[in-house]
């Protein structure tokens, strides 16, 4: 029995069913209104499974549901699926984006005509998504990570006479497939040396010694991931689908889809390969440096050079994949694991939102037809300040400056850097922080400095992305104040995984 009342213990599946059903939900009501969409309708049903998977994470979060005091991890069908603090503290981040990007989709898909698929293929996703964290096995991880990948593909490509979406769906699609298959290729040799392929039982044959067709799995293994959240060189797909996504898609997959990604890669790294265990044959903590300190120097560098700000948002959120492999690739023995473990988790969670709030504001300018480049947002503040003042937010938070929860995620990021004595990582940060604030301020400047060209014109207030963008901008002010609830929940949940 679980620690949260007279349960029984697969109802600490709860985030995901409820997002799992109402999918389902949406497919039923799409039939009974076949041919007249019911924005409403789809977009109720979608926001209240989305708020329901919220309210069940964050309880079984702060009840402890999973945790040391509770009596350890809730391990369900023989071991394959586990929710702990981690599972929860990712589930919570998910299904946060999750309302966050069903909000606005109610004036965002105003003229889709396929507006309860795309409401679905969402919360098809984030059950994948969920589910990646909940994972105990590597058969039940490959299947929830599919689950999280195939709608996602879809979701890039669902602007069907738009070639952007298309072409990104189409690379997307092609570059997962090959990952996946990589990723596969790997859990397979991982299941030759050990012959097993649920986590505890692989841990305990490596005990066993490590060769080199093990050794070769877990590379494999790392470059599969490394693909899932978009890491260089891994990183070639992200920048196409979020500039073709759909506004609300692209804050989608670069926010909730990283979190699932790095949660599996978390789990798999430091807890089934344990680096005392594999560094004679695989040292994967020196690999996590150098894909690190590469990814954020490549893609920050590359945002610099970009005109249209939703590729530059994208170069961007690859640039935080590598502030968040700190996590990793600081684990060195020489600091607190759980200490570093759980400064890159809740790096993502305050990431989830300043960075969801800043794609929210590209769909708010789609939907009002301002262009993408640069130049195309000159003077808007003028007629939308409010809007301009929550990106101005987003982006200063994502530089790190002490103007929301970003610039504590990112100064616990060093000290866990530092504390580790690997001062590349630190020195990398620092750099690559400054050098994100010359093309953040570039977008700033455009808003609110130069003039508004003649035909700029908002003649819209959308209720559902004004009230998204505002509740991204509040939560990205109070992780300031609040940030010490927030890093203690991930502390206590990587406990669990790492000392």
């Amino acid at each position: 029995m679980t620690d949260f009342g007279t349960l029984p213990d697969w109802a600490a599946l709860g985030p995901a069913l409820a997002l799992g059903f109402t999918a389902l939900a949406l497919f039923v009501a799409d039939m009974v209104y076949p041919k007249r969409p019911q924005r409403e309708l789809f977009a109720g049903i979608s926001v209240t499974g989305g708020l329901a998977g919220l309210a069940l994470s964050v309880w079984y979060l702060v009840a402890g549901t999973g945790q040391a005091e509770s009596g350890g991890a809730i391990q369900l069908f023989e071991g394959t699926l586990v929710v702990d603090g981690m599972s929860l503290f990712f589930a919570t981040i998910v299904t946060s984006v999750v309302v966050l990007v069903t909000l606005a989709s109610y004036d965002y898909l105003v003229d889709h005509p396929h507006q309860a698929e795309i409401y679905s293929l969402t919360l098809l996703a984030a059950t994948g998504m969920v589910m990646v964290g909940m994972s105990n096995s590597f058969v039940t991880a490959f299947i929830a990570i599919e689950l999280s990948s195939l709608p996602s593909y879809a979701l890039v490509a669902s602007l069907k006479e738009n070639r952007g979406s298309i072409e990104g769906g189409l690379k997307y699609f092609l570059i997962g497939a090959l990952s996946s298959a990589i990723l596969a290729y790997g859990i397979s040799l991982v299941y030759v040396s050990t012959g097993s392929l649920q986590f505890g039982a692989v841990t305990e044959a490596l005990s066993g010694g490590v060769g080199g067709i093990l050794g070769l799995g877990i590379v494999m293994i790392l470059a599969g991931f490394g693909f899932k959240i978009a890491a260089v060189p891994f990183h070639f797909w992200a920048p196409e689908a979020y500039e073709g996504a759909p506004g609300p898609v692209s804050a989608f997959i670069s926010s909730a889809s990283k979190a699932a990604g790095f949660v599996i890669l978390f789990r798999v790294f430091v807890d089934v390969f344990p680096y005392e265990v594999v560094e004679g044959t695989v040292d994967w903590v020196m690999a996590f440096q150098a894909i690190a300190i590469v990814t954020m120097t490549v893609a920050n560098f590359a945002a610099l050079r970009q005109e249209k700000v939703k590729r530059m948002l994208a170069y961007s959120s690859v640039g935080h994949a590598g502030y968040v492999l700190i996590a990793v690739a600081a684990l060195t023995g020489e600091a607190s694991g759980a200490f570093v473990l759980g400064s890159g988790m809740v790096h993502l969670m305050v990431y989830a939102f300043m960075n969801t709030g800043a794609f929210l504001f590209i769909a708010l300018a789609e939907h009002w037809g301002i262009g993408r480049r640069i130049e195309d947002f000159n003077g808007l503040a003028t007629q939308a300040p409010f809007a301009c003042g929550a990106m101005t937010l987003f982006l200063l938070s994502l530089a790190g400056l002490p103007i929301g929860g970003g610039f504590f995620s990112k100064l616990y990021l060093l000290i866990a850097s530092v504390r580790a004595d690997v001062a590349l990582l630190a020195v990398a940060l620092v750099l690559n922080s400054v050098v994100s604030l010359f093309y953040y301020t570039r977008v700033i400047k455009a808003m609110w400095v130069e003039d508004p060209s003649d035909d700029l014109e908002i003649e819209s207030q959308p209720v559902g992305l004004y009230t998204a963008l505002a509740l991204a901008a509040l939560v990205t002010v109070l992780l300031l104040p609040g940030f010490g609830i927030a890093v203690e929940f991930a502390n206590t949940a990587a406990k669990l995984v790492v000392p």
